[in-house]
């Protein structure tokens, strides 16, 4: 099978390492700078198949340009009700979740980080914006999850989990 990936180290790659690394297979792989480019050769018929996040691919599944086999969440997406999630399809371990966040450098004051923070979650809670997301299949942080220290957690979480899936695939160093 031919695999199509945004990139190393994208949300594309790392969930196919993730999969590929349950599934016990290999493929031949195809990296691609960007989604954009993956989804056309995918669309094309160019590669079998990739995982990529929700937000990407929508339109694309609801056009009937792609076919959708399962979403890795313990609960199907709202916009794609008829896509079963991994569990139902036979892959009850295989459950990832991509996720966007706002950084700064290191050392950036508490008031500047403070008001990045109410910045976004005023943007989160736009009645319009909130739409558009959901409409694309984001699922939204609740107001304990939009905060430094929360994403700190997460970070931390997701850090500890990655690193050894990529490190067996060969995909980051043993340091």
């Amino acid at each position: 099978m031919r695999q199509a990936h945004a990139g190393v180290g994208s949300v594309s790659f790392t969930t196919c390492t993730l999969l590929t690394a349950q599934l016990g297979v290999k493929n031949i792989v195809a990296a691609y700078r960007g989604t954009g480019p993956a989804l056309n050769d995918l669309v094309g018929g160019q590669v079998d198949y990739m995982c990529d996040q929700i937000v990407n691919l929508v339109e694309q599944i609801n056009g009937d340009a792609i076919k959708a086999y399962a979403i890795a969440t313990e609960e199907r997406s709202p916009v794609l009700p008829n896509v079963p999630t991994t569990k139902e399809a036979g892959l009850p371990d295989y459950q990832v979740s991509a996720w966007n966040a706002l950084f700064a450098p290191k050392g950036t004051p508490k008031e500047i980080m403070a008001k990045l923070n109410e910045t976004l979650v005023k943007a989160l809670d736009d009645d319009t914006t909130r739409k558009r997301l959901l409409e694309l299949g984001s699922v939204l942080p609740d107001k304990a999850g939009r905060s430094p220290e929360a994403l700190a957690d997460l970070v931390k979480s997701e850090v500890a989990r990655w690193t050894p899936i990529l490190k067996a695939a060969g995909a980051v160093g043993t340091q």
